[in-house]
């Protein structure tokens, strides 16, 4: 469970909401310039709230009343981002293993082994970013990701640059492992058939608010009745 009562402002922009993603899988569905990035870069502590609350699993992470702020890396959350953002100095394992130094060699080498497995990318362990197309650095950052098993993790736009029969496999890989090792998840996306490819949570972002939350074939009707009275007011 992820409790949020967040507000955050960015120059005009304003982020207010206050919630609770009790699912296993949320997807931040809605338009861009939304706030959906933003509240991601909440979550992981890479941004901080003019004032707010969150919680994981009634662990508090952040409490402007109380000063309390969890630095990013003791959050166990783990983001991807719409860029991969891989260290080009580092090669692929490099990379994967990051995150993996409380672990000694022969465990951490048989963690980025499953890893790119996951990710379908044994292929690519001998590579250094620079060599990596779009879709390959995204399947490599979000092994990065998932090393540590995080116990939340945040994703955005993370199949962008991968096309559709791809992201779908990944995805259904994605889904299978963060189910088998109770790990939460939110993903922003602006693709409606992933909410509901995975039968997920929605939440609806509009203008830094939240709309609607709730399973996704009813949000997202609703979403199609809104936009349909919209055509036909035009």
């Amino acid at each position: 469970m992820l409790e949020l009562a967040l507000d955050a402002r960015r120059g005009s922009f304003q982020l207010q909401v206050e919630c609770v993603f009790a699912s296993e899988w949320t997807v931040i569905f809605g338009p861009s310039g939304a706030g959906k990035s933003t509240l991601l870069r909440l979550l992981a502590g890479l941004e901080d709230a003019h004032r707010g609350r969150i919680a994981h699993r009634g662990r508090l992470l952040t409490d402007t009343l109380r000063g309390v702020r969890v630095r990013p890396g003791r959050r166990k959350t783990s983001m991807v981002a719409q860029q991969p953002a891989l260290f080009p100095h580092l090669g692929v394992v490099a990379n994967v293993a990051y995150g993996l130094a409380d672990l000694d060699r022969e465990h951490r080498k048989a963690r980025v082994d499953e890893m790119l497995e996951l990710v379908d990318a044994r292929q690519l362990a001998a590579r250094s970013p620079r060599d990596l197309s779009g879709g390959e650095a995204q399947r490599i950052a979000l092994a990065r990701a998932l090393a540590p098993r995080p116990r939340l993790l945040l994703l955005d736009e993370p199949f962008s640059a991968l096309d559709g029969a791809a992201s779908d496999a990944l995805l259904a890989r994605l889904q299978r492992w963060v189910t088998a090792n109770g790990v939460q998840t939110v993903m922003a996306t602006h693709d409606a058939t992933d909410a509901l490819a995975i039968g997920a949570e929605v939440a609806m972002l509009r203008q830094g608010r939240l709309t609607a939350l709730g399973p996704a074939a009813r949000v997202l009707a609703l979403e199609c009745e809104r936009l349909m009275e919209r055509l036909g007011r035009a």
